[in-house]
């Protein structure tokens, strides 16, 4: 009984350890990053800050999704345009990536 009981614990360690290490994954490197162009109500406005943007890329690099995350919303519609026309580098399988784009009275 001891030794079934240890065997299942050894197994089930194992288990764990295996799960770990296959959901860590590498980020995918962007290969061109399209940069948004600030609105120009934005710009009268001087609206600054940061939008969060989910991109979801296809296995060739394209982003197939897109999701705001946070940002206001007059610079997200930018944003995430210029999220969409990015592409990143192939990878063997569809990834989930963050872009965050800063925009401020500079730009």
């Amino acid at each position: 009984m001891l030794r079934l009981s240890m065997t299942a614990l050894i197994l089930a360690l194992f288990g764990v350890q295996v799960c770990a290490q296959a959901s860590v994954e590498e980020k995918r490197q962007v290969k061109h990053l399209v940069q948004p162009t600030i609105p120009e109500f934005a710009k009268k406005l001087n609206l600054t800050g940061t939008v969060k943007i989910e991109v979801t890329i296809a296995p060739d690099g394209t982003v197939k999704r897109t999701r705001v995350l946070g940002g206001h919303p007059v610079l997200a519609s930018g944003a995430e345009s210029a999220a969409q026309k990015s592409t990143f580098q192939p990878g063997p399988r569809e990834t989930t990536e963050v872009i965050e784009f800063k925009f401020s009275t500079a730009d």
